[in-house]
């Protein structure tokens, strides 16, 4: 699935597209070519896949087809949860809260609509593991509050957050309020391999979802919208996707994507992540007896069984990914969206790492197509480049 000699041990940030994927995407990207707006047999053959799709994300998602809005990612499908509920508020500055962990596509939308001055936000601190407390969210609701917005698993260290729990709460703070019901999103990129994402289930009324991150497409993603949810679009141009997301939809990539969530049912899906967990484990207990003087980041019990996040004391992250992938490996040292950025990750800051801790971290996540072998290797190599990092940066 990746080049020869070549480790991937950066599954957070994209994964490689699943055979089954492929195979089913191709006869979109050749005969059945057509557009999925079109009225004549071509169209009708495209848009039969659509269906097909949407249905697998409505089954997903445990809702409706009509409440699935395809879209041209998960950055996309956060913008449209969130600017799309602040357009349709009838609040002269309605109120959002998020935690300060969140993905840049939530992050950064909230801070330029409060640059703006269309919205309000309060951002819910995280404990020294990754997580938010129901009790942090329940603490900032205000007569304004219109929208929370809380990831489902943080990207860099893997923390799964107590969404249900919260969303239970929000229904609650509901049934007193007589007004400006408030509304749930959750980001839910990094969980959808691992975790339930049935909307009732979480007690959400929004998710957002994306086809690289499990085994599919890039380029295509998704929103699940409950019904009476009141959004508005912020692109014009085109009655795509019930007037939420215009423009020509992306046949081939969709169909895949579709694939993608179906496969997520499989039983061989479970035994995958299992070979994960346990690949994941193995990796971090060798690293621990090598005694590199390395500190786990996020909650060792409440993350995703892929990820593995870890600052080596005294040493320069982006130097050890450079050195890794001079052996083969590929890691990251945190988000891949911040990849251009010098700055420490705000996820790894709002837990209280120093700043040289924070540079230090690398994010290491496994997938399917990981082995053992893999694993044996990464700890042979390790050791010896951060030693050689310590003494660079001793010098």
């Amino acid at each position: 699935m990746v080049q020869k000699n070549k480790i991937y041990f950066d599954h957070a940030a994209t994964t490689p597209i699943d055979p089954e994927v492929l195979r089913a995407m191709l006869p979109y990207m050749k005969e059945n070519f057509g557009n999925a707006s079109s009225l004549h047999t071509f169209g009708q053959d495209a848009v039969n896949g659509v269906d097909r799709s949407r249905d697998a994300l409505a089954l997903f998602f445990g809702s409706s087809a009509q409440e699935v809005i395809f879209t041209s990612g998960a950055s996309e499908a956060d913008n449209l949860a969130i600017i799309g509920i602040i357009k349709a508020s009838k609040l002269e500055k309605p109120h959002i809260i998020t935690s300060n962990i969140e993905h840049p596509a939530v992050l950064e939308v909230c801070k330029n609509l409060e640059k703006e001055g269309k919205a309000e936000i309060s951002y819910a601190k995280v404990d020294k593991k990754g997580l938010v407390s129901v009790e942090a969210i329940k603490k900032l609701f205000k007569d304004n509050t219109v929208l929370v917005t809380v990831m489902y698993v943080n990207n860099e260290i893997g923390t799964i957050q107590p969404i249900r729990d919260i969303g239970k709460m929000i229904e609650k703070e509901n049934e007193k309020r007589k007004n400006n019901k408030i509304y749930f999103h959750t980001d839910a990129v990094q969980g959808a391999n691992y975790l339930t994402c049935n909307a009732d289930y979480l007690h959400v009324d929004m998710i957002s979802l994306s086809g690289h991150k499990i085994y599919g497409p890039k380029g295509i993603g998704a929103l699940y919208v409950r019904r009476g949810t009141p959004i508005k679009a912020f692109q014009y141009g085109g009655h795509q996707e019930y007037g939420l997301r215009p423009g020509t939809l992306n046949v081939p990539a969709i169909v895949g994507f579709g694939k993608a969530v179906e496969l997520l049912g499989d039983k061989k899906h479970k035994k995958d992540n299992e070979k994960i967990k346990k690949l994941r484990d193995t990796l971090w207990h060798k690293i621990e007896e090598k005694k590199l003087n390395a500190v786990l980041n996020g909650d060792e019990e409440q993350r995703v069984p892929s990820n593995l996040n870890v600052s080596f004391k005294n040493i320069e992250g982006e130097s050890a990914l450079l050195m890794l992938d001079m052996e083969g490996f590929a890691v990251s040292t945190g988000s891949a969206c911040a990849s251009g950025s010098l700055l420490a990750s705000h996820v790894l800051l709002a837990l209280d790492l120093s700043h040289l801790d924070a540079h230090g971290s690398l994010r290491i996540t496994l997938g399917k197509y990981n082995t053992e072998k893999d694993i044996d290797d990464f700890v042979k190599v390790i050791p010896k480049i951060v030693s050689k990092l310590r003494k660079i940066a001793s010098q």
